[in-house]
């Protein structure tokens, strides 16, 4: 079976590991394609949530969300399934893998031992699939590495049942039914009007451009009321979060306009052509921000000028998308 399956190289785990099981079964469909119609883009900074002792920080909708969407908004019946026992989690794996289904698995990086160990983190929503077996290693296809690699069994049982926050226990999932024909153009209507009304909403300010204006109010306050240790601390889990997991702030930006531009020549629209161009003009903005904020978090610039040079560039990035999302929920498609 697993000669069959050829190794795509993507962006963001959970978008590309979907995007290569469609792909296997004959769906032509792009990585950048699925976010959008996922609607992957998003924004929320939840203070009173830590992670590993900082602030919660979100650039994409909660893991799975992106999978389940596309699935409902094309008609794609999938297979989920978690285990509470260890070895029935694998055994139904071996069972699935024998029929000659590639499997996408949620893992923990942590316990992947084909990740260099600097990259190895408490992370339990990686995305991966597995599309063979030799011996007692797995075959792993790995939608961030440029080529196919194996996992020994049991390392891959601990990815596959590790422990915390976003725990996997063991799930498993695959496509069983996929429609001949698809509707694109009304799962791109879809996938749009949902990430516009997030990231415009007026409810609170935990959640979308409101989110992106709050944090960056706060931003200048940091040295004097935590101290600059821990301020440049927590500013450089906000830049890890958003330049190193997954493809981060700035790369989501960059995957949207990808979609939007993709839509846009799919459906006729130079419209969406237009704000593609300028989604990613707020990536080129969001990576300036990491590039301002890398000196602060070595400790090479402190004070409360330069917390103030970061508050205005994720202004100018919140101005930005504000008009770019309220352009977007104006067309009609």
């Amino acid at each position: 079976m697993h000669e069959t399956f050829t190794h795509q190289h993507h962006a963001h785990c959970e978008s590309g590991v979907f995007t290569s099981l469609l792909c296997h079964h004959g769906v032509e469909i792009s990585e950048s394609m699925i976010f959008g119609i996922g609607s992957g883009l998003f924004f929320s900074h939840l203070p009173f949530v830590k992670v590993y002792g900082f602030p919660l920080t979100a650039y994409r909708i909660a893991p799975g969300g992106i999978i389940k969407r596309v699935a409902k908004r094309l008609g794609i019946r999938l297979k989920f399934e978690t285990f509470r026992d260890q070895e029935k989690g694998m055994f139904a794996l071996d069972q699935a893998l024998a029929d000659g289904r590639p499997i996408g698995l949620q893992t923990g990086v942590f316990w992947l031992p084909f990740f260099p160990p600097a990259y190895r983190f408490q992370f339990n929503a990686h995305n991966l699939i597995v599309y063979g077996k030799e011996g007692d290693d797995y075959l792993i296809s790995d939608p961030t590495l440029d080529r196919p690699v194996k996992c020994p069994s049991s390392d891959l049982k601990k990815a596959r049942f590790s422990k915390g926050f976003l725990a996997p226990k063991g799930k498993m999932y695959y496509p069983v039914e996929i429609p001949r024909e698809l509707d694109y153009r009304k799962a791109v209507s879809k996938g749009i009007r949902e990430v516009c009304s997030k990231m415009l909403n007026r409810v609170h300010s935990l959640v979308g451009v409101p989110a992106i204006r709050a944090l960056a109010k706060k931003i200048p306050a940091w040295p004097q009321k935590q101290g600059e240790k821990y301020a440049a601390a927590q500013l450089a889990n906000l830049i890890r979060m958003q330049e190193e997991i997954g493809t981060g702030g700035a790369g989501f930006r960059f995957v949207y306009a990808s979609f939007l531009q993709e839509a846009g020549d799919m459906l006729g629209m130079d419209e969406l052509l237009v704000l593609s161009q300028r989604m990613t003009k707020v990536g080129d903005r969001w990576n300036s921000f990491a590039y301002k904020a890398a000196p602060v978090c070595k400790g090479r610039k402190k004070g409360r000028a330069v917390y103030g040079e970061l508050r205005d560039i994720l202004l100018d990035c919140a101005d930005q998308e504000h008009g770019i999302f309220n352009d977007l929920r104006r067309i009609k498609i």
